[in-house]
């Protein structure tokens, strides 16, 4: 008897708990939540100012995509955006990540510094403006196809943090 009070006010508390933790992750989210006067992204072709080539078009391309897929802003026209996404590749550089025993570089890490700014257009107010450097690594026995792959890999990361510094700082 003793043990049927007990098991019911622990059922009833666990429910309970288990009630509340659901109501909660109703209203917050890990992801944030933009403003409701935010819909809309543009971002033009991110600038350029090194050497290498097709890098800018690459940058742009994965960072539109980034946000299509996320869905948290629909990608637009300039003129009709409510977000602006703009910025530079600033500096890319290579240097040795890791040797082995016999002072070998085994890995090459690939630097890539972008300056992006992120400006809401209807209040006309800078979100973010940041530099931003990342890197992709690759093995020098790999060529230029390794590095070509470490340049993706580190578009890939900095893609990614300009999402999450836009949809996800709120």
């Amino acid at each position: 008897m003793i043990f049927n009070k007990i098991f019911r006010k622990t059922m009833l508390l666990a429910f309970t708990g288990a009630f509340l933790a659901n109501v909660n992750c109703g209203f917050y989210s890990f992801s944030g939540s933009l403003p409701p006067h935010l819909n809309t992204v543009a971002i033009p072709l991110i600038e350029n100012k090194t050497a290498e080539f097709g890098i800018s078009e690459e940058l742009t391309d994965i960072v539109i995509e980034k946000f299509t897929r996320d869905g948290s802003l629909k990608i637009a026209d300039r003129s009709d955006a409510d977000v602006l996404v703009e910025g530079s590749i600033i500096r890319i550089d290579d240097s040795a990540g890791a040797f082995s025993r016999d002072e070998e570089v085994q890995e090459i890490k690939v630097n890539l510094t972008v300056k992006i700014k992120c400006t809401d257009m209807v209040k006309r107010q800078v979100m973010w403006d940041e530099r931003i450097t990342l890197f992709g690594s690759y093995d020098p026995a790999e060529g230029a196809d390794g590095r070509a792959g470490a340049i993706t890999e580190a578009i890939e990361k900095i893609s990614e943090e300009i999402l999450n510094k836009t949809v996800s700082g709120w």
